[in-house]
């Protein structure tokens, strides 16, 4: 388990009338012992030290926790609701709401038991909570490639900070079988931080590279497959729907159902992706 660093909250400054609704909800995830891990920005600021504002609280849950969870925070006045049943849920009071978060959006980083294992204490608005474990951060912001947004900056602050104390054999398990976007955001750490480049342990570079050269001097495979759709839910639209490309968010390659896939395009107009 990593050393909390100790630094404020982006919540500590958000208006009054949030700050209970946050409060209220978390006391009551407490009060009914619930399990549930706080990331988003308040854990990047907390392994970072890199403080920003953000517009609403992410909580991370197991899927199988989601329905005791809506029970207990509608029995306490709230108002619960499975947004997206691939990957998240929402609490919400008047204009703001609450993430419940038990994958990403491309249904590859599931919120398991390791999460729990490896999360760290801490507290928010005097509620103490635990924080998501670095790890899991860095695999679930990997995928964010969005033409709007690409976390590409917070995972090179996150290995900077905290990649010391990374359990780095566990997080290479967490990218398999999808170890090259482990070694792209690796390369462009290295390019981020010259001077932090050995953060990286030259044995996990050494694997991920031999990997690449075995792929290169290979034949590629026999196959449609498109797996950008696991980086952008947008971008790739294209190649699935006039190209016929295969969706490699859809099982069996992925984890996603047609009418998973289905959902989360036709939001695309009117919904952003959670820290």
């Amino acid at each position: 388990m990593t050393e909390p660093v100790p630094v404020s909250h982006p919540v500590d400054e958000t208006d009054a009338d949030t700050a209970r609704f946050y409060r209220g909800v978390l006391e009551t995830l407490n009060a009914s012992s619930l399990p549930y891990l706080i990331g988003g920005a308040y854990a990047f600021n907390r392994h970072t030290d890199v403080n920003r504002p953000t517009r609403d609280l992410d909580i991370f849950i197991r899927r199988a926790d989601f329905d005791r969870i809506g029970e207990a925070l509608r029995a306490a006045g709230y108002q619960c609701e499975l947004t997206y049943p691939h990957w998240l849920g929402k609490v919400h009071h008047q204009e703001v709401y609450i993430d419940l978060i038990f994958s990403s959006g491309n249904a590859i980083a599931e919120v398991d038991d390791a999460w729990f294992e490896h999360a760290s204490p801490g507290e928010v608005l005097g509620v103490p909570v635990k924080i998501c474990p670095a790890e899991e951060m860095i695999w679930s912001k990997a995928f964010i490639m969005e033409k709007e947004r690409f976390d590409g900056a917070d995972i090179a602050h996150l290995i900077r900070a905290r990649g010391h104390l990374l359990d780095w054999p566990r997080m290479f398990r967490r990218f398999e079988p999808h170890w090259r976007v482990l070694l792209s955001h690796l390369v462009l750490f290295g390019f981020v931080y010259p001077a932090h480049r050995d953060i990286v342990p030259a044995a996990i570079m050494d694997e991920l590279i031999e990997r690449l050269h075995k792929e290169t001097h290979s034949e590629p495979p026999d196959s449609s497959l498109c797996l950008g759709t696991l980086l952008s839910r947008e971008q790739y639209l294209n190649d699935i729907r006039r190209e016929g490309l295969q969706d490699g968010r859809i099982a069996p390659v992925g984890k996603m159902t047609p009418e998973d896939t289905e959902q989360w395009t036709r939001a695309i107009s009117d919904d952003h992706d959670p820290d």
